[in-house]
């Protein structure tokens, strides 16, 4: 009695040393068995945990999962926003919050962003916190404004300035389309190449079409002035029923006359050059890089 009871004392804890071997054969052949389903963590994607700077400014452009960032300074910072960013709207006496989405963050919004440092030196919105008065202020001036642009929500605040600083957008290229003497109607080059100029803008983020109209020095200062406009018209309305241009894309066309020649009006070949529309494709200062 007492040799068996030291025999099974031994036995056991070599059953114990034996259990996990077994049970990693056994594993193995569940895992290879499409009958069985083995469920498991999946292995998440590497999210960025090295602490960035605080970022405070004025949220001055949106354009997707970016934001960009202006302090009083005018140092801007573009700042990555994920499914994981804290959205807080801070109200009432206390300073009590509340939680908000992405579409909260609208332009004008003076924010502060606590962030953290991706692997690539991105910056990526841990929380981003306002004054809830700041973003009743900020919806009262989108819903005031009557023209929406609702694919490209930052380009929407660049379209509300209609043109009233040229010097807040950057001319990212110019496309210029000639008429004959005393004419508006678009010649067959012209109508190509119109179209070549819209598919390519169509590829800038953010981009806006402002056109121009101009003429030579042939005729009165108010004959002129008409004519540029007509010629600058016949531009928009094709760029917008043939080559498909949305108009809320489209900033208010101008006709500038004999100014701006782009040649000497003294010979014919300048004139030529002058009997023009210049389509500018303009991205606004505050989203170019974004």
């Amino acid at each position: 009695m007492g040799s068996q009871s030291k025999r099974s004392s031994i036995l056991l804890p070599l059953a114990v040393l034996a259990l996990p071997a077994w049970s990693g054969v056994a594993a193995q052949s569940q895992a290879s068995d499409p009958n069985i389903v083995v469920n498991g963590m999946q292995p998440q994607e590497a999210v960025p945990t090295t602490p960035g700077p605080d970022v405070k400014g004025t949220i001055t452009a949106r354009s997707g999962s970016k934001m960009k960032v202006t302090a009083d300074d005018g140092t801007s910072t573009v700042i990555v926003i994920n499914d994981a960013t804290k959205v807080k709207a801070a109200s009432g006496f206390l300073g009590s919050s509340k939680k908000l989405g992405a579409e909260a963050l609208l332009n004008g919004i003076p924010v502060t962003v606590k962030t953290l440092k991706a692997a690539d030196g991105s910056l990526v919105a841990s929380q981003i916190s306002f004054k809830n008065a700041d973003l009743k202020t900020a919806n009262m001036i989108r819903n005031g404004t009557n023209q929406r642009f609702e694919e490209q929500a930052a380009a929407t605040e660049a379209l509300r300035g209609r043109m009233g600083d040229i010097d807040q957008y950057n001319i990212k290229n110019t496309t210029n389309v000639f008429f004959d003497t005393g004419k508006a109607q678009l010649s067959a080059q012209a109508k190509a190449e119109l179209c070549e100029a819209a598919a390519a803008a169509e590829n800038t983020n953010n981009a806006l079409l402002l056109v121009v109209g101009y003429t030579d020095s042939v005729g009165s200062e108010e004959y002129n002035q008409t004519l540029s406009e007509k010629r600058a018209g016949s531009v928009i309305n094709y760029l917008q029923q043939a080559c498909h241009w949305k108009p809320y894309r489209m900033l208010t066309p101008t006709g500038m006359a004999e100014a701006d020649p782009m040649a000497s009006n003294d010979t014919p070949e300048g004139k030529a050059q002058n009997r023009r529309v210049s389509v500018n494709v303009l991205v606004s200062k505050g989203l170019d890089g974004l």
